[in-house]
């Protein structure tokens, strides 16, 4: 009778696990979103890029499910589409933009601090001193692997990259809060907030930057692999993850897009990977474990190693 706990545990972290590493594609597949917007898209359309990415998605899961929000969902799915959506991806794009990759991976990096701080008015979640710590490691990380000495700040790129980070620091708060509808599955409920997302920025795009520009076959890839990859399986995933993970914990998880950035910059536009960016590197995927753990737990897995060894001579 006393394996009954022990194997439920261990079970619960299994699936823990599960979900961390499903929710962990999302943001290494945005992690591509500025060596996509640099090299494919075309420029000076972060609105556009953010309606072209998020809306046909959006579109796509509605006529699949044939299914819409109902009652109060239907102003929680614009608020929630707004914040995780339309206004992140378009902030973001603009970033992208205006800023060079590592200034604009840096800002996003303080989602974490932005949730912990969102968790105590909205949830009443006290942070941690533990993953506040963590927090603020994985922003310096971020900053040694990402940041270069001639990095230029353009004022409106990093007023849209701070305000993309508590853009979506909010959403995620407030789906912890709300949590989803009883009625309608994680498919719906993504694709009430894509095409949300997306219908609220078609006016400000249309009339801040025009009709749509004549495509080449470089940018209708790159806008694919956005919408397809870069939001529907992402979101899906984010989402699934936001609603069982620990809000403090998931958080973290948007380190990884600047990890991968900086990895594609090496790979793909053979960028010099620095040792100082190497140490970054190793801090920032420090931090994301570090945050997934209690203190508890991280002292159980270090410990684990030994005792097993010290369990095999015996």
């Amino acid at each position: 009778m006393g394996k009954a706990p022990e194997m439920a545990a261990v079970g619960g972290a299994t699936r823990t696990a599960a979900f961390t590493a499903l929710a962990a594609v999302a943001p290494m597949s945005w992690g591509t979103t500025y060596l996509v917007t640099s090299e494919f898209l075309p420029p000076d359309r972060p609105l556009l890029s953010g309606v072209l990415r998020t809306l046909p998605a959006g579109l796509a899961v509605l006529l699949v499910t044939r299914m819409v929000p109902r009652g109060r969902w239907w102003w929680r799915s614009a608020v929630l589409g707004l914040l995780n959506i339309g206004a992140f991806n378009a902030l973001l794009f603009v970033a992208a933009y205006r800023l060079p990759g590592g200034v604009a991976a840096t800002l996003i990096s303080m989602q974490p601090l932005l949730v912990a701080g969102l968790a105590v008015v909205l949830l009443g979640e006290r942070p941690t001193t533990w993953r506040l710590g963590w927090g603020v490691a994985g922003v310096a990380g971020v900053a040694l692997m990402v940041l270069r000495g001639e990095a230029s700040f353009d004022l409106l790129g990093v007023v849209a990259g701070v305000a993309a980070a508590a853009s979506m620091a909010t959403g995620i708060v407030l789906i912890k809060r709300w949590g989803q509808p009883n009625d309608a599955g994680l498919l719906s409920f993504t694709g009430w907030q894509l095409a949300a997302g997306g219908l609220l920025v078609v006016p400000l795009a249309v009339i801040a930057e025009g009709p749509l520009p004549e495509l080449d076959t470089a940018a209708i890839g790159g806008y694919a692999w956005l919408a397809i990859v870069g939001t529907l399986v992402a979101y899906v995933l984010w989402f699934q993850g936001v609603g069982r993970l620990p809000v403090a914990a998931v958080s973290f998880l948007v380190l990884l897009s600047p990890a991968v950035a900086t990895a594609l910059g090496w790979l793909v536009l053979g960028q010099p990977l620095t040792t100082l960016q190497t140490v970054g590197f190793v801090v920032a995927m420090v931090s994301i474990l570090g945050a997934q753990l209690t203190p508890q737990g991280a002292r159980a897995l270090l410990s684990t190693t030994p005792r097993t060894s010290h369990s095999a001579t015996r």
